[in-house]
């Protein structure tokens, strides 16, 4: 059943690549809009990097955000229609390639390392110790992961609080949505094993808050390789 929801999930952006899209560049997702942007942006920038890896980087929006700040950047994606549509953009310090997570560590000859590397709402499947592991080859010296995710605790809505997968309807998110997405939740103690169990180590968490119900979007982790030794 997992390989089928794996399936099922990379069809989804192929399927949606256009939607998503128009979804992403026209606001149409109030959180986004409102909060985990503006987030994700600020912390990369926080950081001060000379090269961002995103991973999972959809349409290209965060690589633009920080071309528009001098920083370099590379966005890689599953998705072939979602890597066209930010490739065409044409921002020269933007790049793009298709590409699986997990294979991120056999492509650091031309990709090369880099000093921040974002996962922002990126890390849908059930099995991510492959791409985590991946992601310690592609980190340069010193260098930081960031994750922002589904928030578990408003994420499970009135669901059980365990892991397992769960169903992305876009509803809300404007016409042409064609596939449904499956994605593996994840609660708050699964997801802090997880990257204890794959070398990665925390740094700090944030929950950044809905200006009006002032309740948690999303969580983001800024992480560190302990397979660095980095402290």
């Amino acid at each position: 059943m997992q390989r089928d929801h794996r399936e099922q999930l990379a069809l989804s952006w192929q399927a949606n690549a256009a939607a998503w899209t128009a979804a992403v560049r026209e606001q149409r997702i109030e959180s986004r809009r409102l909060v985990t942007d503006a987030a994700i942006l600020q912390a990369v920038l926080a950081l001060a990097p000379a090269r961002v890896l995103d991973v999972g980087c959809g349409e290209g929006w965060l690589c633009r955000g920080l071309a528009a700040h001098g920083i370099e950047s590379v966005g890689v994606d599953a998705s072939a229609p979602l890597i066209e549509v930010a490739r065409a953009a044409d921002d020269p310090r933007a790049r793009y390639r298709v590409c699986g997570y997990a294979e991120l560590a056999s492509q650091v000859g031309e990709l090369g390392r880099f000093d921040v590397l974002v996962c922002n709402f990126a890390l849908f499947e059930e099995a991510l110790t492959p791409t985590l592991d991946a992601l310690h080859g592609v980190l340069a010296a010193g260098g930081r992961l960031l994750i922002q995710t589904l928030h578990p605790w408003r994420a499970c809505n009135d669901a059980n609080y365990r892991d397992g997968w769960r169903v992305e309807s876009f509803a809300g998110f404007g016409a042409g949505f064609a596939q449904p997405m499956p994605w593996f939740f994840r609660t708050l103690e699964s997801w802090l094993g997880l990257l204890n169990q794959t070398g990665w180590r925390l740094q700090w968490l944030q929950e950044p808050l809905h200006p009006e119900s002032e309740q948690p979007v999303s969580l983001l982790l800024l992480l560190s390789s302990a397979r660095q030794g980095t402290a």
